[in-house]
């Protein structure tokens, strides 16, 4: 599967963005999801995944009730929707396939896309 990932862009505190990951393929709806950040300087670091239903969602604790993630197996799109962004949101965000469920770990996803930019001004 090859992914896209869209939407990023500079936004002052408090705002919202809304990232989109496009997949290719007849199998998208089989894959666990995940969104992964890396800031200048420092590791790849898990944000969330979503099951392959859609169904079950889970996130690291920094993220959690402020950023939403959800799918279209129809659209074959996974989402992000980020609130309440902070500077330290500030990073390239990353989609990736093939994780199980409740994985966190880079290594469990075998499928990235090729990132884009959130910067969040202070």
């Amino acid at each position: 599967v090859q992914l896209q990932a869209s939407g990023g862009g500079l936004v002052q505190a408090g705002g919202s963005l809304r990232l989109s990951c496009a997949a290719s393929g007849r199998t998208f709806s089989g894959y666990v999801m995940g969104w992964f950040r890396q800031a200048p300087g420092k590791e790849r670091e898990f944000v969330g995944g979503i099951s392959r239903s859609g169904l079950s969602t889970y996130y690291t604790d920094s993220v959690k009730g402020r950023f939403t993630i959800s799918r279209d197996n129809a659209k074959n799109t996974v989402f992000l929707q980020m609130n309440g962004l902070k500077p330290e949101d500030t990073a390239v965000y990353y989609c990736a396939a093939g994780g199980s469920l409740g994985s966190e770990s880079p290594n469990s996803f075998a499928y990235w896309g090729q990132g884009t930019l959130v910067t969040v001004s202070s």
